[in-house]
């Protein structure tokens, strides 16, 4: 049995492990099919320290195969499957990617990448309901996932080793940028270290019990706050696309004990009519998390009243995993902040000239693990080093303080990111991509305002002398860059500027550009 599912497969095997839109596993079959997996891949040459990309929905085949990874040594990239064919090429070629893992919602845009010269290390593809006629059936690498499975053998598998994810984070460069941490694989470590770290989610969600997953796997959060409560026995629900009404009907009928939510979707469970809103029990939910971006304070309050006091807030990242933890009755009395630190975080303030603050002064925020965890950026030494301010102090290039009563506050935004419906966009690729086009002279990419998404990506476009500037041209230069970037990248407005002031090195100046836009705002992110 695989060390991870054994014993909950022995003691509970005929219960429900995983739920999605068309099927559900029992622990047993997980277990089974885990074993399976770990053997079949084995067999195709994939060794302890590959990477294999995952480019598929909210489904059981995910978890599946990242428990497989979980004991057969590899690491496994969450792939973003709104990610265009030349972002999923460089993705396979930086990774180093071994195996490619694609549903049939994404085939197209997975095959064009496995054409690419980008491409040519992959060695297997393993489809995923792939229908026929597909042009990756063609490819000699080739096969189908239940093939696969079927393939493996049911034998536990030897010399276990613990494998885990590289979350790839978008570049300030515009090329994301893999995080690798202790769990990413290819250290000499073996499973059960998974079950460490699991067990210290116990302090944030119910174990065992029920989650329901309703944002991207993909996201480190979703990843963290469904996997980590799985691997000690929480089953999970799995929505692919968000539906609030779903979400929901989902909770109820599951009896889901734990949920994580984006702002995004907080306003969208809001936004529900009432007769939907009053048929909600949510009798079995003990904590409904959120955290990825600031949360608007009207619609924090409104589901605070709607749910209770069992909403709670964590701010966080993929390289520094949850950093500091605020429940409701607190944010009630310090809205605005983003919690206490945790007891394994020490939290460092320091100003522009590299100066520790001390007492409640503002600056750069770094952070300490004292568990002694850190991570690295992949392939990227100096993006590493940019990011510590020494060994195991590193910093998400937000600007804040803590008060007088040990609360963190986030006040600005050192780095050049958008945080829209709690993903993280840099400006840098969109405006490399604006710029290539022929009626531009010149551009910036900045986050503004808005309800729904907390920011959304607004571009400036300084045009070339001779150019009018049209809602037409507004169009065409949105779709020129939904053609080359995932959509979620596309500027949703664009305004025209007559100049795009620069520093005397040729660095866009954004806080200018930004202020009229944030203007009245107690917040500058």
């Amino acid at each position: 049995m695989a060390i991870l599912t054994a014993e909950h497969a022995r003691d509970r095997g005929s219960s429900v492990a995983l739920i999605d839109d068309r099927r559900s596993v029992t622990w047993a079959e997980l277990d089974q099919r885990v074993n399976r997996l770990v053997n079949a891949l084995r067999s195709r040459g994939l060794k302890t320290g590959d990477t294999i990309a995952v480019v598929v929905g909210n489904q059981c085949e995910w978890i599946e195969m990242a428990q497989a990874c979980a004991h057969g040594g590899w690491t496994y990239v969450p792939v973003n499957w709104h990610w265009v064919a030349d972002e999923l090429a460089y993705v396979f070629a930086d990774a180093g990617a071994k195996a490619v893992v694609v549903e049939d919602r994404f085939d197209d845009a997975v095959g064009a990448a496995l054409a690419d010269p980008r491409g040519a290390g992959v060695e297997v593809v393993v489809g995923v309901r792939t229908p026929t006629g597909s042009s990756l059936r063609d490819d000699s690498r080739f096969v189908g996932f239940e093939d696969l499975v079927s393939s493996g053998s049911t034998e536990e598998p030897d010399d276990q080793m613990l494998g885990g994810p590289m979350f790839y984070t978008s570049g300030t460069t515009g090329r994301p940028k893999g995080v690798r941490g202790m769990l990413s694989g290819g250290l000499a470590m073996t499973p059960d270290i998974m079950k460490l770290v699991a067990a210290g989610f116990s302090n944030f969600v119910p174990i065992p019990g029920r989650t329901l997953l309703c944002g991207p796997f993909y996201h480190s959060a979703q990843w963290a706050f469904s996997y980590l409560p799985m691997i000690n026995g929480s089953s999970v629900v799995m929505q692919h696309k968000y539906d609030s009404a779903g979400v929901l009907d989902l909770i109820d009928r599951h009896q889901c004990t734990n949920v994580h939510l984006v702002p995004t979707q907080m306003k969208r469970l809001l936004d529900l009519p009432d007769d939907v809103r009053r048929g909600f029990s949510g009798s079995s939910l003990v904590v409904a998390w959120h955290g990825a971006a600031p949360c608007p304070p009207a619609v924090k309050r409104g589901i605070i009243e709607w749910w209770g006091p069992n909403v709670t807030e964590y701010y966080g990242s993929t390289e520094g995993s949850i950093i500091s933890v605020i429940p409701a009755d607190e944010w009630l009395r310090k809205g605005g902040s983003v919690g206490k630190p945790l007891d394994s975080v020490e939290v460092i303030v320091v100003d522009d000239e590299g100066n520790r603050v001390a007492g409640s002064g503002e600056g750069t925020l770094y952070f300490r693990n004292k568990m002694g965890t850190d991570f690295t950026y992949h392939n990227d030494e100096e993006k590493t080093r940019s990011a510590h301010l020494e060994p195991g102090v590193f910093t998400t290039g937000d600007v804040g303080y803590i008060d007088d009563e040990g609360y963190l506050w986030l006040s600005d935004r050192k780095i050049d990111m958008i945080i829209s419906g709690g993903v993280n966009i840099y400006p840098a690729k969109i405006e490399g991509v604006l710029a290539a086009h022929p009626s531009v002279e010149d551009v910036a990419v900045i986050g503004v305002p808005d309800d729904e998404f907390g920011e959304s990506v607004k571009a400036l476009v300084q045009v070339v002398e001779g150019v009018a500037q049209s809602d037409a041209l507004v169009a065409e230069l949105i779709a020129h860059c939904r053609g080359l970037l995932a959509g979620y990248k596309a500027p949703r407005s664009i305004d025209f500027v007559a100049h795009i002031p620069r520093t005397g090195t040729g660095k866009i100046q954004k806080q200018p550009l930004r202020a009229p836009y944030w203007a009245g705002r107690e917040r500058r992110i």
